[in-house]
């Protein structure tokens, strides 16, 4: 169980590593682009939630990440010892949540930097980070490991 944990810091430590690289070394607003225009880096501070959301709300941000990651420990403990795919996004979620949370205590404001632009719809989609990747991906994970439960429940109760 506990390797589980190193999940969620690996994921704290290159996402702290990534924002510390940018901070440092471009302006805010200073883009580098990697494949252009569909990639770039692109230093961004972000002062609220996902797309800016309850921008300056930093007690709000508190409460909800100590919440958050409360009820992510405890479902690992319950359940995380159960299914590997469940440990790894309860991780992926925690390392994502811990990730920015360092951002908004320590700095005030979350560090993005990655933008992507979607070509078929021309959609310049929000800057992001690595935090917001992990969560990303623990929450599509969850969402995989809750549709392959219940498919397995419904199949124990047809036979």
């Amino acid at each position: 169980m506990l390797i589980y944990y190193g999940i969620a810091v690996i994921v704290i430590l290159l996402d702290q590593l990534t924002k510390w690289a940018v901070a440092t070394n471009m302006e805010i607003g200073e883009r580098i682009a990697i494949w252009d225009p569909y990639l770039s880096l692109l230093s961004h501070r972000n002062r609220g939630a996902a797309w800016g959301m309850l921008e300056g709300q930093m007690w709000l941000f508190a409460i909800v990440t100590i919440a958050v990651v409360a009820g992510i420990i405890y479902f690992f403990r319950k359940e995380g010892k159960d299914s590997p795919l469940f440990a790894w996004s309860l991780m992926l979620l925690l390392g994502g949540a811990v990730g920015n949370f360092i951002d908004r205590m320590v700095r005030g404001e979350v560090v993005d930097f990655v933008s992507v632009l979607i070509p078929v719809v021309n959609y310049d989609f929000p800057i992001f980070n690595v935090a917001d990747s992990a969560l990303t991906a623990g929450v599509i994970l969850v969402i995989i490991y809750l549709l392959t439960e219940e498919k397995k429940e419904k199949k124990a109760k047809v036979d």
